[in-house]
């Protein structure tokens, strides 16, 4: 590691070694590029011109089921740290423990969720607990990595946008204690949105106080300097770009009006973290979700989508973008450019369409993927001890016979509902009545409810976003009781078989397509038959597509994950298509048709 000087506050100024300094940062998650793109992510952004890299930690993907925390592989957050280092980029950490990121419960472990007494983002001693057992694997990781002891990182978040959330000095002082208590010696900040009652609720006293905004940057560093007027201004989210929900567009921001934002943070004497540098992917399960109803049983859920393009001025395969230029021409008026080319986009592949055999039901494999729990009644998946996946449940009706009204209350997300095996209907998180109209065989039936769920809240005050059944499911006005219940994570699909299915089970069923390449390249994958489906390449989980509502029709699949020769493609058609599904390769993404991001 390099021997770097610490990143020091002098009035108005950030000073490097008794040098002014301005902090030209952008975010990039390890979480969501694979870590052998890690270094070719960093020398674009590096490229662009800036001088630092920001970073989320999301605990839940270091410590998703209680235990030691990896940081091993893909979870190595030193190894993309020192990677920036070697690029001479300085780093800004954010550990959370709650990161917001538009990622799954915003960073936060879903077992946190399986007492539902705790009270996250709070001084409540359970979850204080939770908080400090982790720091105490993270934070001597960090704390070996900054300036003082020769690494890159120079300044260090207490908690995130909490101002956004809540009020507890308590918390956020305990945080800020066990930082420094752990070993952390470098510049501590909080980052808020610009209004007064997001920094009196975020903000510390002698912790430097930073803002987080897309426009208007007089209007916002105005509002942050009355809370620290002898501070220096710092946007520390500059929002160049927008996430996606399925059912809405892909939001794309005007690159020369994202450019003349940022050149009026710089000209105004700001530093900035453009947030996003590079967006990456919400591989496997990661995705979270936005809620907008005033409680969290009320509709108004939105769920983000596999891609976190971000419409990023690097795109989520590295394409140098428009923005991407027009952002380090900016750049360059404010601080010295590197000298050095500009990276050439990744290889793609040659398009092609190949078949994808049906080779499986997903009803027929269930003992082949998971074992049955026995409950009384439903529960959640984080009460069932998993964090991510499907959610069987199984209850056998003993009857009277006749027509009957079943009632499903508490689906979070979708609920696919079998009767003898056969599809009855679809209910979703926010449908007004959550009831099927039923005729119960004499002699009773077998009742059956996949529940598919999606990412959970990451934002706002409706966190606590369990998955799966949250309540109880009646028929007419008698509960159903006695029930086993499979979580079903699919991450190891090795069991199932590989050659065509005998069965013709209804429901979702698992197809299989391999695609022979010449190399490893970069690739866009479609499932244009069906619409809903998981797609895994190699046995690594791609992502999701919901075709039905969009906006996103192709998965980004990196180079890293294909190899040279055979690639086996597993699809998961949780619609069930009527129809043979075929897999399409494409060397450009489709993220759907495009509006105007939010400016705020």
């Amino acid at each position: 590691m390099s021997t770097r000087p610490a990143l020091t506050l002098d009035s108005h100024r950030f000073l490097r070694g008794g040098h002014e300094h301005r902090v030209v940062s952008a975010a990039v998650h390890y979480f969501r590029i694979h870590p052998e793109l890690w270094r070719d992510r960093l020398q674009r952004l590096r490229a662009m011109g800036c001088n630092t890299v920001e970073l989320y930690i999301a605990w839940n993907f270091h410590q998703p089921t209680p235990g030691p925390a990896r940081f091993d592989g893909w979870h190595d957050v030193a190894a993309f740290i020192r990677e920036a280092d070697s690029l001479g980029l300085d780093v800004i950490a954010r550990p959370g423990p709650y990161i917001c990121a538009e990622w799954d419960l915003g960073g936060l472990p879903a077992w946190l969720l399986a007492d539902e007494s705790l009270r996250l983002r709070t001084a409540d001693p359970t979850y204080l607990a939770a908080v400090d057992q982790w720091f105490d694997q993270l934070i001597p990781v960090l704390a070996e990595l900054q300036t003082s002891r020769g690494g890159p990182i120079v300044a260090v978040q207490v908690e995130n946008e909490y101002g956004s959330y809540g009020n507890d000095k308590a918390y956020l002082e305990h945080l800020k204690d066990g930082l420094v208590a752990r070993g952390i010696d470098c510049l501590l900040f909080t980052s808020d949105g610009p209004e007064p009652r997001m920094l009196a609720g975020g903000t510390l006293p002698g912790v430097l106080a930073t803002a987080n905004f897309g426009s208007r940057p007089g209007e916002a560093f105005t509002t942050l300097a009355t809370f620290q007027p002898d501070a220096p201004l710092v946007c520390m989210e500059f929002w160049n770009g927008w996430f996606d929900h399925y059912g809405g567009p892909h939001h794309v921001r005007d690159t020369t009006d994202a450019a003349e934002a940022l050149d009026g943070i710089l000209a105004a004497g700001g530093s900035v973290n453009i947030y996003m540098g590079h967006g990456g992917t919400n591989f496997g399960w990661w995705a979270g979700a936005n809620h907008t109803g005033k409680t969290l049983a009320d509709p108004g859920y939105l769920s983000t989508i596999t891609s976190y393009d971000y419409d990023a001025p690097i795109g989520e395969a590295g394409e140098l973008t428009e923005k991407f230029h027009a952002f380090r021409e900016v750049i360059g008026r404010h601080v010295p450019l590197p000298d050095t080319e500009l990276p050439a986009q990744p290889r793609r592949v040659d398009p092609r369409t190949v078949p994808a055999t049906r080779v499986a039901s997903l009803r027929g494999s269930l003992d082949l993927l998971s074992a049955a729990l026995r409950r009384p009644a439903p529960e959640p998946i984080e009460k069932l001890g998993h964090h991510c996946g499907l959610v069987h449940y199984r209850n056998h009706i003993t009857g009277p016979g006749g027509p009957a009204t079943l009632t499903v209350d508490g689906i979070r997300d979708l609920a696919q509902i079998f009767l003898d095996g056969h599809l009855v209907g679809v209910l979703e998180r926010d449908d007004p009545s959550p009831t099927i109209e039923l005729s119960v065989p004499e002699g009773g039936a077998e009742l059956e409810i996949l529940v598919e769920p999606f990412g959970r809240v990451n934002y706002g005050p409706h966190l606590a976003d369990r998955k799966g059944l949250v309540a109880g499911v009646r028929l007419d006005h008698q509960h159903l009781f006695d029930w086993d219940i499979r979580v079903l994570p699919l991450d190891d699909l090795t069991a199932l078989p590989t050659t065509a299915a005998a069965e013709t089970d209804d429901g979702p069923a698992f197809h299989r397509a391999v695609v022979d390449l010449p190399e490893a390249a970069d690739a866009f994958l479609s499932v244009p038959g069906s619409h809903r489906t998981l797609v895994w390449l190699n046995g690594f989980l791609l992502g999701r597509l919901r075709t039905e509502k969009g906006p996103q029709r192709t998965l980004y699949a990196p180079a890293p994950v294909w190899r040279a020769g055979a690639n086996e493609i597993l699809v998961l058609d949780l619609a069930a298509a009527a129809t043979p599904l075929t897999v399409e390769l494409r060397a450009e993404p489709d993220l759907g048709p495009i509006a105007a991001a939010p400016q705020y």
